[in-house]
Parts: C-alpha cells; structure tokens; sequence
C-alpha cells in the first residue's frame, strides 16, 4: 500500500519543476519541404540585378531587370523582365533586351528606365558600358531604344550621348525619364560624378526624347562617390529623391521637385551590405512602392555578408505624420497569406511565461531566455507585437531541431537602436558587433508592432511600418524551429498570429 501522505510532496515537487524554471518542455521536429518563390522571385541558376518598374495602363507592374549569373562572359547583364498585379504572383516574360557586341558601347547593360511618351510609343533608356573606353568617350553613355508592345525593342544608337565636360567619361549611368506636366518637356535623371562635387544627381531636359539640354546637378550632397539609380516622386505636396551607393538604398526630400533636397537624419529604410539596392519607385493602384533586390547569399552560411543581385524585393512606401518615409509589407500579401496557422509554444531557456499566444521572458543579465513556438513552415507571415526592456535586445530565434540543435538571433536592439542579423548564436550575441543590420529608434514607442514575412531562407522583418530588415536565413530552413528570446532583459511578445497561404 502506498502512503498518502508521502505522495502529496512528490506531487507538488513534480509540478514545480514543470511550470517553473526548471527543466524546458520539446516540441518534436515537422516535415518541411521548400516553396516555389511567389513573392521573392528570380530567375532559374540566375539572379535579379538593378529593376526599372513600368506601371501599365491596365494596372499591371512591369520588372525590367539586369539579368546576372556566376559566369557572365565579355558581354553581360541583358535586361530581363516579370510583371506582376498583385506583388505576389509574377509572370516571367524572359529576355526583353540584349546587350550589344563589343566594338558597341552597350557589351554591358546599366539601370535604366521604362516610359511612354505623349504618343504612346514605349521607350527604354539604359546605360552602355565599355570598358574599352568607347574611343575616348568614356566607359559609360546614355542609350536609347523604343517599342511598340514592351515585347520587342529597337536600339537607336544615333541617339547615344556621353558625360558632359567637367563629369567623369566612366562614371555616367542609370538614366530615369519621365514627363513633367508643368513644364511641358522630359526630364532626365542620371547618376553622375562631377570634378569638384563629387557624386550628383544630374538634371537633363528633352521636347523630342532625342536632343537633351544639361541643367546641372539636382542634387549634390558632396558626401560619396555616386549616386545610383536615381529616382524622384511625389507623395501628398512633398517629392522624394531616392538614390543607392555604399551597398544601401537612401533617399532626400524636397517641397519642390526642383530641389533643394535635403536628406532626413535617418534616410535608410532597409539594411546595410546588398541587403537592399538600387531600388526605384513605382504606384500600382495608388499605392506606392520602393522596388529593389535583395543580394544573393554570401560566401558562408549566414554570413551577413551579401553579394550584387539575388531576389526581387519590393517594399511599401508610407508618408508618416512628420513626413519622412517608411515601409511595410505589401497590403497585398493579406490577398495570400489567408489561413491560420496554431501553433504551441514551450519554454526552452530561462524563465518564460506562456498564456495562449503571449509570452513573457525575462533573462538576467549575461543570459537569455528562449520559447519554442515550433518548425517554422516554409512561408507564412507572422505578427505581433514587442515590448522590451528601455536597453534591452529581445527578438526571434532560429534553430533547435534535432539535427542543429543552435539558436540564431533576429534582434530588435534597444541597447544598440538597430535591427539586425549577422547568423549569431544567442549565448554570444555581446561577443560581436552588428554587421548586417539598419537603424532604429525604439523611443519613438514603448510597444512595437512587428511582422515577419518569410519565403524559404528569404525573412524580411517590418517593424512599426517604419524600417525592414531584409535577409537570407538560411539557419530557419528544412525543419528548424522558430522562437522568441530575450537577451539580459525582460520582454513580451503579445498576440502572436502566423498566417500562411490556402492550401
């Protein structure tokens, strides 16, 4: 017989040690099998370089693109195109355009841009590059070529020119056309070096889209070597400049499209190193979008250290109250992300409070604490919202199956005013400084609302639709689990949802 008395005890000790910060609970490991890329395409053994968007008429977004693989031969980058309506199902038209031979300036293709003229011919300006020089010219010119279905172009090469005097010959690219109502003419954008401002924004102007007047800079912040990919829209009564060098997409602000542009404090809304480039604007339905790509994967697993070209990457713009910009995940993706997904949620590390979808973490410093939410299904959208600690770090991890047992960490890090990602073990997060990663100010509010978007290894993370941290976690993949931690600090994670698409 056995004792009643003696059993209460080791009842109550097996029970403390369970809902305690005792020993954690597993979740066992799920299939997991890749996507096809719905909303991060690139093309088959290739990769997605500078995009020029078109928007149609019937309401369709058109990706010209500069096409790159690993093994580009003497000539390289022909433009390639998708179009898409709805951001999240693309059609891939193929090669649109093809560079030239090598006694022509255009063995390589630049940025450019697509637009219709007042008559409705279709008209691509692009840059040509040589690297022989273009018998003095320079290495770098503006080309021309039209069509009549955006199928099938025509090159014009009576219609190339060349950097004006005082502008470096090799330094002449990415041309951005567009009619401007107001005064009745075309405008050109090119990124340009000058000999004593350094990198501007150069300003043409065109009846004809043929004979090309030089107005000058645009813009010249006097600060870096170029200005790539220059693109310029209005949003409510402000213009906005946007413009890529140092591995990073920044933009500048106007009240006139004239200028003086002026750029924010913080003039950033993605991350550093290739994470996003070379981005352009488009509005598709009266939205506004920010079109780039996000660079193919680094030498080593989760490096955080990118490489030109990769994914399609496109990013929606917002006007905030003090009219800065930020971002957010296409509205569209509600159109595609349309089931709920359960899940369950167990203490893995240190102390953590778990009530439906809600969590509580709370580490000392020096350490960290950790709840399994279970193998992250290949794409989903997941969101909620996140509170921490004034200088805490507390984010989403990424590892914890049987065959890689290791946690990574996305962090949202109060202590530093960063976002970032660099493929870091929690346990040695103080042991390295951010590398892959964007600015944030988490002042602004004590409650954060947080949203993940992942495809396969692709996870964009967008927090307050203010600032996105774009990368390739290729540590999330074929069957780890997704978590939330807390680095040396208190932190909440409330009402957390994960959507997928309808089966």
């Amino acid at each position: 017989m056995i004792n009643k008395h003696f059993l209460l005890p080791i009842l109550l000790i097996l029970i403390l040690s369970v809902s305690g910060c005792g020993n954690s609970a597993s979740l066992p490991d799920e299939p997991y099998e890749a996507v096809d890329y719905h909303l991060y395409p690139a093309p088959e053994d290739a990769y997605v370089g500078d995009t020029m968007p078109f928007v149609t008429e019937d309401g369709t977004l058109e990706l010209y693109y500069l096409y790159d693989t690993d093994h580009n031969g003497q000539g390289y980058h022909p433009v390639y195109k998708y179009s898409t309506e709805n951001l999240y199902e693309y059609r891939d038209h193929g090669k649109v355009l093809d560079f030239g031979l090598m006694s022509d300036p255009d063995p390589a293709i630049g940025t450019g841009s697509v637009m219709q003229d007042q008559d409705g011919l279709y008209h691509l300006f692009y840059t040509g590059h040589n690297d022989s020089g273009n018998s003095g010219n320079g290495k770098e010119c503006v080309m021309h070529a039209t069509s009549t279905d955006r199928e099938n172009w025509t090159k014009i090469p009576e219609d190339t020119f060349f950097s004006p005097d005082n502008y470096s010959k090799d330094d002449f690219r990415d041309p951005e056309v567009f009619w401007v109502e107001e005064e009745q003419c075309y405008w050109l954008l090119i990124a340009a070096r000058e000999n004593t401002q350094g990198g501007v924004v150069a300003k043409y102007t065109s009846k004809d889209l043929k004979n090309w007047e030089f107005e000058g800079p645009l813009y010249a912040p006097h600060d870096q070597y170029m200005l790539e990919c220059p693109d310029l829209f209005r949003m409510g009564d402000t213009w906005y400049l946007t413009y890529s060098w140092d591995c990073v997409t920044y933009y500048a602000m106007s009240d006139s499209m004239n200028g003086p542009f002026e750029a924010p404090l913080d003039n950033i809304l993605d991350g550093n190193g290739f994470i996003f480039y070379a981005a352009k604007t488009a509005e598709l339905n009266g939205t506004r979008y920010l079109c780039g790509w996000l660079g193919r994967a680094g030498l080593t697993s989760d490096s955080a250290f990118y490489q030109w070209a990769g994914s399609v990457l496109n990013h929606q713009l917002l006007q905030r109250e003090d009219k800065t910009l930020g971002v957010r995940e296409p509205e569209t993706f509600a159109e595609y992300f349309t089931s709920d997904k359960p899940f369950k949620a167990v203490k893995k590390e240190g102390k953590a409070k778990i009530k439906k979808n809600n969590i509580e973490l709370s580490a000392a410093e020096g350490s960290y604490s950790l709840a399994d939410m279970g193998t992250r299904v290949p794409t989903m959208i997941l969101e909620c919202d996140v509170t921490l600690d004034e200088n805490g770090c507390a984010g989403f991890a990424f590892g914890g199956s049987e065959s890689d047992p290791t946690w990574t960490a996305l962090c949202l890090d109060a202590n530093a005013g960063l976002l970032h990602y660099e493929g870091t073990e929690i346990s040695r997060l103080s042991d390295f400084d951010p590398a892959a990663f964007t600015g944030f100010d988490f002042t602004k509010n004590t409650v954060h609302h947080v949203k993940l978007v992942c495809e396969n290894e692709i996870v964009v993370m967008y927090v307050d639709d203010t600032k996105a941290l774009s990368s390739r976690i290729r540590h999330s993949i074929n069957g780890a689990h997704i978590g939330v931690f807390s680095n040396g600090c208190n932190a909440s994670f409330s009402n957390i949802t994960m959507k997928t698409p309808a089966q």
